[in-house]
């Protein structure tokens, strides 16, 4: 791309050439980027304000500008939206009316509005083609492949955009018109015909305001969902991961084995938690569950905020011995009852398990 005297001086004659549009896309990719993983920012609506465009429109407009680098804008847009030299301040009429014969000449570009819906159009398409693919991959569908490979494709569209514009004639590339639409939102609400359209601008402003206040205020304060609280066991494999699965049966008495119990906070508000552990021996007769007999284990305490999760490691060495004993697991919010059961637990789990003697 031909190099253009902006006379700054500052950066390096590359980096000044390229065009202001895919500039910013750059930009936003980085500034969504760390909204996306730097702390005190990833749990605020600007993570979601910036994560939208990023997903529905960015993409595709990468593409867009790739595949469609020609101008199709008017004469007297392409002539405002230059960049202005000393030279081009002191052109004659007939540079203009040049420009305009160039700009009039088939180019095979689309308008703005196209450009603008097709952007949307492909977004919608490329991210979940590049969700099919990570599907295929060890990395799977998560956050982080995510980012990377929606961030590493929007790259390299925009560097075959930026190219591809530098193979055209300076007067067929693309250019977003930015001078010639102030200038026309200036005559509209600065300079209006007479005072119907005066008023027409004044409730398009409000309006606009109205849709953009929604819509932050339904970002920053979403509405509270279903409040509930998780409690679950949980046990290792040999590689260390937590897995829901080959929960422990035979136990022999007062030998530890290992558990892990978790608890998940989606109440919306901060919570005080306490878990007690019992073993039980328990009569189950026409559908009727009688409790013969029961010993607490252990007690545990958490203090969790909303969607905060706590997970304790602990052992158990159960005392009692025999078949189908249950050891049962109560969650209670803030401070239990005098006698724990079952019916007056928040939440509850239990495995079935037989306690031998020793050897």
């Amino acid at each position: 791309m031909a190099r253009r005297d902006n006379g700054t001086g500052i950066l390096p004659d590359s980096v000044e050439d390229i065009p202001p549009d895919l500039a910013a896309v750059c930009m936003y990719l980085c500034v969504t980027i760390a909204a996306i993983f730097l702390p005190g920012i990833r749990d605020t609506p600007i993570r979601v304000v910036l994560g939208l465009p990023f997903v529905l429109f960015i993409p595709g407009y990468a593409f867009i500008a790739a595949l469609f680098p020609e101008s199709n804008t008017s004469a007297t847009d392409a002539a405002a939206d230059a960049d202005p030299s000393p030279n081009e301040a002191q052109s004659s009429d007939r540079d203009v009316e040049s420009v305009t014969t160039a700009i009039k000449a088939e180019s095979g570009g689309i308008d703005g509005i196209e450009r603008v819906a097709l952007s949307f159009g492909t977004s919608i398409a490329i991210v979940p083609l590049i969700g099919l693919v990570l599907n295929f991959t060890p990395w799977g569908i998560r956050l982080i492949p995510i980012v990377v490979s929606l961030t590493g494709v929007t790259f390299l569209l925009t560097f075959i955009a930026y190219h591809r514009r530098a193979a055209l004639p300076d007067a067929y590339r693309f250019r977003v018109p930015y001078r010639s639409w102030i200038q026309a939102a200036r005559r509209e609400f600065l300079e209006p015909d007479d005072r119907a359209d005066m008023v027409l601008n004044v409730l398009l402003v409000c309006s606009v305001l109205l849709a953009v206040s929604s819509v932050g205020y339904a970002v920053a304060v979403p509405q509270t969902g279903e409040s509930f609280s998780e409690l679950y066991l949980l046990t290792e494999t040999d590689d260390g991961e937590l897995v829901a699965d080959n929960y422990p049966q035979n136990f022999t008495a007062n030998q530890e084995r290992s558990l892990t119990v978790g608890i998940g906070n989606q109440e919306h508000t901060t919570e005080s938690y306490t878990v007690i552990v019992l073993l039980q021996r328990v009569n189950i007769s026409n559908n009727s569950t009688t409790v013969l007999d029961q010993q607490q284990l252990q007690r545990f305490h958490a203090d969790l905020e909303h969607n905060e999760t706590w997970h304790h490691q602990h052992t158990i060495a159960p005392p009692m011995t025999g078949e189908d004993l249950r050891l049962t697991y109560l969650l209670y919010k803030d401070d239990p009852p005098s006698q724990p059961s079952t019916d007056n637990a928040y939440r509850e789990v239990h495995l079935w398990i037989t306690v031998s003697e020793p050897s």
